[in-house]
């Protein structure tokens, strides 16, 4: 009466517990349940299920198999095997199971919205992945979306779609909701290689090398393949060239930018920031637009020049690279040099000398703003 007593206890709590969603406690009561009921079919079944929501899935699956091969025609056993299925995205093999079990039992109650489920996840899926693949991005964001929401327990499922879904937000240019979602995709499986492979290649787009080299990092270390290294290595590299100044953005281009391209730049920002245009502004003034104007003839110097820009691209350092040095660097030669002004220049809204690069251009050629 004793030991009838503590299982009825712990049957009963179960209950409680699974309804909540505390299946650790399921597991723990249907544990000491079968330490006094031990061929209790039904509690390994509810031991199974908890088992299986703790995404504990191998367990689940050895111990419901069990069940079966006691009694194959079990329609509860079976129902908690294709529930395993559907959790690690097995979803057509699920819904045998599923189909089977309304066979043995056409009452069955989970069987028959777990099946239902299943349906309506693989029709969402398939609609969305249909959808990306004609271009219709937006309707297939909205369809992945609408996907998350039918059932929150398939994790494995819903890592794909978040997965997915990133891939969809990145061509629609949200690249910071593509790293949420291949973060939420992580979360639920935490080795799940594609969603670290866009994280990794929505940082390269947002410039975040650092968390990209990061990602590459782990990439690696789980698929040691020739093009992981690859990516891995310009990942690095792109790093490093992070950390130096960036010539093409202090002169607004693109890093495709073409010799035209880099001269137009180069006449625009030099023409701007020249000291003898800002005589009349403040001294400090005067200095931040010395220094621009230093920069601007620095990164024209090395992005005009094929050899060095190959070099300034690949990685190099700048030390490393003959013929430049920044404490010898002219830039009112090179100005003079691009405008082909051997008596200098005066400005028309700034008044003539006073510059404190070069102590001003009388003469020579005149440009109004």
């Amino acid at each position: 009466m004793r030991a009838a007593k503590t299982v009825q206890s712990h049957e009963t709590a179960s209950f409680k517990a699974f309804d909540k969603g505390d299946f650790r406690k399921v597991v723990y009561d249907m544990d000491r349940a079968i330490d006094h009921s031990p061929a209790c079919a039904k509690f390994k079944i509810r031991r199974a299920e908890a088992l299986l929501k703790l995404r504990r899935f191998s367990e689940g699956q050895e111990a419901v198999n069990g069940v079966l091969y006691q009694n194959p025609r079990d329609a509860d056993a079976l129902y908690v095997r294709g529930l395993g299925l559907y959790y690690q995205d097995n979803i057509e093999k699920a819904q045998q199971h599923f189909q089977q079990v309304l066979k043995y039992s056409p009452d069955h109650t989970k069987a028959r919205l777990a099946f239902k489920k299943c349906k309506e996840m693989k029709t969402k899926k398939d609609e969305g992945n249909a959808l990306f693949k004609s271009g219709k991005f937006r309707e297939a964001y909205d369809v992945y979306t609408q996907t998350l929401t039918i059932d929150p327990h398939n994790v494995f499922t819903n890592a794909k779609v978040y997965c997915n879904r990133a891939v969809v937000g990145a061509k629609l240019g949200r690249i910071d909701e593509a790293v949420e979602d291949c973060n939420k995709a992580i979360e639920l499986d935490e080795n799940y290689l594609k969603a670290f492979m866009r994280r990794a290649k929505c940082f390269m787009d947002l410039e975040k090398y650092e968390e990209a080299v990061r990602d590459y990092e782990k990439i690696f270390n789980m698929d040691r393949t020739k093009e992981n290294k690859r990516l891995l290595q310009d990942a690095k590299l792109e790093l490093k060239k992070s950390k130096r100044k960036d010539y093409y953005k202090t002169l607004g281009l693109q890093k495709n930018c073409g010799e035209d391209e880099i001269k137009k730049a180069y006449k625009k920002h030099a023409l701007l920031h020249h000291p003898d245009r800002h005589s009349n502004k403040t001294p400090e003034e005067r200095k931040q637009e010395e220094l621009k104007f230093k920069e601007v003839s620095e990164a024209y110097s090395i992005l005009s020049d094929p050899k060095k820009k190959m070099r300034y691209d690949s990685g190099q350092d700048l030390e490393d690279m003959d013929g430049f040095s920044g404490a010898g660097f002219d830039p009112n030669q090179i100005f003079q040099t691009f405008f082909g002004a051997p008596g200098g220049f005066s400005f028309g809204s700034g008044g003539g000398g006073g510059g404190g690069m070069g102590g001003g251009f009388p003469g020579g050629f005149h440009f109004q703003f």
